[in-house]
């Protein structure tokens, strides 16, 4: 199991920045491979200066790094924090799924009974 502390500012920060759509959606953009701002920018009905904002949101978060060449500033997909953020909840499917077997054992057990009585 990931051993994090109860408020990990880097974790808050991910999730932080993956819970906005558009976000989201530059994160996948760029899983493609790297792209500048205008490229990113291109497909969201936003202005340029929005899209920007969305990316300092990745940057801070460590999601994305972002090199200026001349004039152009392209970015880049950081992985890591993904991997973190994934560790985390990685700890919460095997709960889930803990628990989701015990629910089938009880309805299985249920089911037995009933079939029993009749």
């Amino acid at each position: 199991m990931v051993e994090r502390p109860r408020n990990d500012p880097d974790l808050d920060a991910i999730f932080g920045a993956l819970a906005h759509p558009t976000r989201r959606e530059l994160i996948e953009q760029l899983a493609g491979g790297p792209e500048s701002v205008g490229e990113l920018a291109e497909p969201h009905d936003m202005s340029l200066a929005a899209v920007s904002k969305h990316l300092q949101v990745l940057e801070d978060a460590g999601l994305i790094e972002v090199e200026k060449d001349g004039r152009v500033r392209r970015c880049h997909l950081e992985a890591a924090p993904l991997s973190d953020a994934f560790g985390w909840l990685t700890q919460y499917r095997v709960f889930w799924e803990d628990r989701f077997d015990a629910l089938a054992d009880h309805l299985e057990d249920d089911q037995n009974d009933r079939s029993r009585d009749d």
